[in-house]
């Protein structure tokens, strides 16, 4: 599913114009986003949780080369499935 559907599908399920159902997947992604660069954690029961994680430098092989280069540290996000949801796609009915 895109950003694009699923703005579609809200303002399809919930009858509100596309670009009130835009204005809102926008505010809300957009909040998400804040959130985790002010370095906070998100979670959404029966969804799952959002968290950044800090990655400590290293050294790694340039594969073409294959000669050593430091891998610099690094902060990526990350997300944690919910129990519900894994359930959900482990047995769905």
């Amino acid at each position: 599913m895109t950003r694009s559907d699923m703005i579609e599908l809200l303002a399809e399920r919930k009858g509100i114009s596309i670009t009130t159902a835009e204005a809102v997947v926008l505010e809300i992604f957009g909040s998400m986003a804040d959130t985790l660069i002010a370095g906070n954690r998100i979670e959404i029961r029966g969804f799952g949780s959002f968290e950044i994680r800090e990655y400590e430098g290293r050294s790694g092989r340039n594969p073409k080369t294959g000669s050593e280069v430091t891998v610099a540290a690094k902060k990526r996000p990350f997300f944690k499935v919910g129990k519900e949801l894994k359930e959900l796609i482990a047995n769905p009915a």
